[in-house]
C-alpha cells in the first residue's frame, strides 16, 4: 500500500509529508465554546495539498497562549482533531491523515494532563517500573484528545547542572538514563511489534549530547571526542531504541564542529546503520533555520539537512523550500522518497489509514493519581537527619516558610500547562490533608523565589518564634507566566522574577539566591529544628548549608501531587527510598563533579577547597535501617549474576537500591573511576528480610561501549544499605570463563 502511494504522489504533496510548519495552536478558533478551523490551517494544506504533521494542537500554557478558557478540554480536542482529519480527507487528493504531536516530558502539555515529577526527580527515583507506568498514563491521555505522537525528554545526559534544561535529564549516568529510556518507549509506544490505538509514537529528545553544552549554556558548543559520546551520550539511544524506538528528535548543538541537524556521521552512520534505527528523525523547533544562517541558503540547509538523516522538520522556513532544492540539482527525490516512505511506514504502524481518530477512554483518574503520588514519593531524597524526621503526629506548632509552599507552578517544571488547582496539592494542602488536628501549623512566605524584603522575612520569623519546628522550602521554580518572553521555539529570552530554571534559564551559579540564604540564616538563629525542602530542577550548592539543617529532604519538582508525597514522608506516612542521580557540587568551581570521571592520575583537591562532593551519586538516606548479607557475584552464561539478602532492622516497612559498578574493566584505555551496570530497587518489610537477585548482561555492557574482552580481569561492586562489597573477576585466556578470585565487604 505504502508503495502504491508514494508512487502516486506529486513532489509537492511528499514535501508536505515532511514539513510540521504550524504553531497548532494556530489551527483552530474557539468563540463561545464553538471551535472552528482557522484559515492559517486551510492555507498549510492548500500550499502543499498534503500535511505530514501538527505540532502542539492541544498545548496550553503561557507560550501558545491558550489556557483554561482558550484551550481545549479532552471531548474538545478529539472533537478537534476529527474535524482535522476529516477537512485533509476531504480537500486533499490522496486523503493521507497527519500525525498530530505533542508534548510530554512529565505528562502532556495539554489541559487535563497529569502532571508528574520531572525527569530529574524521576531519575532519583531508581524505579522505571514506575515511570512506565506514568508514561503508559500518559500516552492514554494523549490518544484520547486524538493526537498520535509524544515528544519526550529521555536522551540528554546532565553533565554540567548549570543548564537550565537538567531538570529534562533523568541523571548524570549512562546506564540509569537509559533504563528510564526504554521504560520511556514501553510506557508510550507498548510493545516493540505493535502500537495499539492507546499508545503514541515516542519521539525521544534530543540527539546527541546537548547535557555536555560548554559552561552549561543552552544549545552550546560540546567538546567531546567519540569516546566521550559512546560511553556517555549514545547508550540512551541504543536502549531506546532495543525497546523500539520509532522517533527521535536532533538536538540543537553541534558535535566537534558539526551540528547534529547536519550530521550525518550521528544521523546515518551511527544512528541508522550502526545502531539499526529504522524510524524518523524529526528537527527541533526551528533547528533548520539555523542551518541556514550558517550556510547562508535555505535550499542548501534542506538539501544537507535531509541527506544527514533529518525526516521532519518543525516550525522552520526551510523544508517548504524542499522542492527548490529538488529542481536546482542539490538533492535527488529519491532521498525526499527515502523520508517520505518512513513517515507512511509509521502512520500505517499507527493505525492512521484505517482509522486517524479512534476513540480512547481516558484512564482512571484515581489510578493516575496514584501514579504521580507514588513516583513523586519514590523520587525525594532523604539527605540530612539527625533523628528529627520523620515527624511525629503529636500536639505541636509547626512553622511552614517559603516561596514554594502555596505556589503550585513552582513544583511542577518547566513545559508544564496550565493546571486546575483543585485537581493539584500544594504543600500546604498536603500537610494540611494529614493533620489529625494536634499540629498547628502557621504558614508565612518569608521570601520570593529570588527577591524578598525585609518585611517577609521578619513576618516569617515572627511565626518561628512560636513554633516548636520550622519546616522551609528552598530552591528554584521554572513557572513561566504572561511576562515571560519567548523565542521562536518557545525557550524563555526573559523569565519572569520567579523563573530560575527551565529551558534557556542556564545559571553561572548555583548558590541559592540572596533572599533565601538571609531567610534561611535568619530562621536558624531561632534555635528551633530546622528542616529544609529543596524544591528545584537542578542541584543547588547545599554543602556550605549542611549544619544548618537538623533534617533535609531534595524534592526536585514533585508534579501536580508532589505537595501531599513531600507531606507525607515528613510525617512517616511514607519512607523516604530516593537516591540521587545527579551529583550535588559543594561550588560551582567544583564543575564538573560527575562521580564517573576517567580514572587518570590527577590532584583532585583544590588549594582552596576538596575537588569531590558531600551529596554525590547514588547517595540517600533512610527512616528504616537496612543491612545487606551473603551477597555473591558470578559469570554464568552471558551476564554477570548478583544475588543477596536485605534485612531491615527498624520498625517501618522501607525501600533500599542494590547499586552495581563496574572498575578497572579494561586496559585497552584509561577506564572511568566506576560505572553504573546494575541495579534494583527492593521493598523490605520492617523487621524482615528479602532475597535479591539482578543480570548484569553482556548487552547492556555493549551498550556502555564496554567489552569484557578487552581485559583479563575486571572488579565488580555491590554497593549497598552503607556497604560495599567487591568482586575480582579473572580469566588466564579469552577462552576460559570468568572466576571470582577475589572478594570482600568493607563498610
Amino acid at each position: 500500500m505504502i508503495e502504491t502511494l508514494l508512487r502516486q504522489m506529486t513532489l509537492k504533496e511528499k514535501i508536505g509529508q515532511l514539513n510540521q510548519r504550524l504553531y497548532g495552536w494556530e489551527v483552530y478558533e474557539k468563540t463561545n465554546g464553538k471551535i472552528m478551523l482557522t484559515e492559517t490551517f486551510k492555507k498549510e494544506v492548500a500550499r502543499f495539498g498534503s500535511l505530514g504533521w501538527i505540532y502542539g494542537v492541544f498545548r496550553a500554557d503561557p507560550w501558545s497562549g491558550r489556557n483554561q478558557q482558550t484551550g481545549l478540554t479532552t471531548a474538545e480536542s478529539y472533537e478537534l482533531s476529527l474535524m482535522i482529519q476529516t477537512y485533509l480527507q476531504e480537500h486533499t487528493r490522496l486523503g493521507i491523515p497527519a500525525f498530530l504531536s505533542e508534548e510530554c516530558p512529565h505528562g502532556h502539555q495539554g489541559l487535563e494532563a497529569t502532571t508528574f515529577p520531572v525527569n530529574f526527580s524521576v531519575g532519583s527515583s531508581w524505579n522505571p517500573d514506575l515511570y512506565q507506568a506514568a508514561q503508559t498514563i500518559t500516552a492514554q491521555e494523549i490518544r484520547a484528545k486524538g493526537a498520535h505522537v509524544g515528544l519526550v525528554s529521555a536522551l540528554d545526559i546532565a553533565r554540567d547542572p548549570r543548564w537550565g534544561r537538567t531538570e529534562e535529564c533523568f541523571s548524570e549516568d549512562p546506564f540509569l538514563t537509559s533504563s528510564f529510556t526504554k521504560a520511556a518507549v514501553r510506557g508510550l509506544q507498548g510493545s516493540k511489534t505493535t502500537i495499539e490505538k492507546q499508545n503514541v509514537l515516542a519521539v525521544l529528545k534530543h540527539f546527541a549530547a546537548q547535557g555536555a553544552g560548554m559552561g552549561g549554556h543552552n544549545a552550546g558548543p560540546v567538546a567531546i571526542g567519540d569516546r566521550e559520546f559512546r560511553e556517555i551520550h549514545l547508550p540512551p539511544m541504543k536502549a531506546g531504541i532495543a525497546a523500539g524506538a520509532l522517533g527521535c528528535m536532533a538536538a540543537y548543538n553541534d558535535l566537534d564542529g558539526v551540528p547534529c541537524h547536519a550530521n550525518a556521521y550521528l544521523l546515518q552512520d551511527v544512528l541508522r546503520e550502526e545502531s539499526g534505527f529504522a524510524g524518523i528523525v524529526m528537527a527541533d523547533g526551528c533547528g533548520l533555520d539555523r542551518i541556514a544562517d550558517w550556510l547562508g541558503s535555505r535550499s542548501q540547509a534542506a538539501a544537507k539537512s535531509l541527506t544527514s538523516g533529518v525526516d521532519v522538520s518543525l516550525w522552520d522556513e526551510v523544508f517548504p523550500v524542499l522542492e527548490e532544492a529538488v529542481l536546482d540539482g542539490l538533492i535527488a527525490e529519491t532521498v525526499i522518497d527515502e523520508a517520505v516512505r518512513r513517515v507512511l511506514l509509521l502512520k500505517e504502524k499507527l493505525g492512521l489509514f484505517k482509522e486517524a481518530t479512534p476513540h480512547v477512554s481516558l484512564p482512571d483518574k484515581e489510578k493516575a493519581r496514584q501514579a504521580s503520588l507514588k513516583l513523586a514519593e519514590e523520587s525525594v531524597v532523604l539527605l540530612e537527619n539527625n533523628g528529627i524526621l520523620p515527624l511525629k503526629k503529636t500536639r505541636q506548632k509547626i512553622a511552614v516558610i517559603g516561596p514554594h509552599v502555596k505556589q503550585l507552578y513552582h513544583q511542577l517544571g518547566d513545559y508544564t500547562p496550565f493546571k486546575e488547582e483543585a485537581m493539584c496539592m500544594t504543600l500546604w494542602e498536603g500537610l494540611t490533608k494529614l493533620n489529625t488536628h494536634q499540629v498547628d501549623f502557621a504558614y508565612e512566605k518569608g521570601c520570593e523565589i529570588a527577591n524578598g524584603t525585609t518585611a517577609q522575612r521578619r513576618r516569617a520569623c515572627q511565626i518561628a518564634e512560636d513554633a516548636d519546628v520550622i519546616l522551609v522550602t528552598i530552591g528554584g521554580s521554572s513557572a513561566r507566566d504572561f511576562t515571560t518572553d519567548f523565542d521562536k521555539n518557545g525557550a524563555a529570552l526573559r523569565g519572569s522574577q520567579e523563573m530560575t530554571s527551565g529551558e534557556n534559564i542556564d545559571l553561572a551559579t548555583l548558590d541559592l539566591p540572596q533572599c533565601q540564604l538571609d531567610l534561611l540564616f535568619a530562621l536558624k538563629k531561632r534555635k528551633k529544628p530546622l528542616i529544609g525542602i529543596v524544591i528545584s530542577g537542578r542541584p543547588h550548592c547545599l554543602a556550605p548549608l549542611k549544619e544548618v539543617f537538623d533534617g533535609l529532604l531534595y524534592a526536585g519538582y514533585p508534579g501536580q501531587y508532589g505537595g501531599e508525597a513531600i507531606a507525607r514522608i515528613l510525617f512517616g506516612e511514607t519512607v523516604p527510598s530516593g537516591k540521587l542521580a545527579v551529583s550535588i557540587p559543594d561550588t560551582v568551581g567544583q564543575l564538573p563533579v560527575c562521580y564517573n570521571y576517567r580514572n587518570t592520575a590527577f590532584q583532585k583537591d583544590y588549594l582552596d577547597q576538596n575537588g569531590t562532593p558531600v551529596y554525590s551519586f547514588g547517595y540517600g538516606l533512610s527512616y528504616a535501617s537496612f543491612t545487606c548479607s551473603a551477597v555473591s557475584a558470578e559469570y554464568a552464561g552471558e551476564g554477570i549474576i548478583v544475588s543477596g539478602t536485605l534485612e531491615n532492622h527498624s520498625a517501618v516497612s522501607g525501600k533500599e537500591v542494590i547499586q552495581c559498578y563496574l572498575k578497572e574493566y579494561t586496559k585497552a584505555y584509561v577506564p572511568r573511576k566506576k560505572v553504573l551496570c546494575g541495579f534494583q530497587k527492593v521493598w523490605v518489610p520492617n523487621q524482615g528480610q528479602v532475597a535479591f537477585q539482578l543480570v548484569i548482561d553482556e548487552a547492556s555492557l555493549q551498550q556502555l561501549a564496554i567489552s569484557l574482552k578487552d581485559t583479563a580481569s575486571f572488579c565488580l561492586e555491590v554497593e549497598t544499605a552503607g556497604q560495599q562489597y567487591r568482586f575480582l573477576f579473572q580469566r588466564s585466556n579469552p577462552d576460559r570463563t570468568w572466576q571470582v578470585t577475589q572478594k570482600g565487604a568493607k563498610e
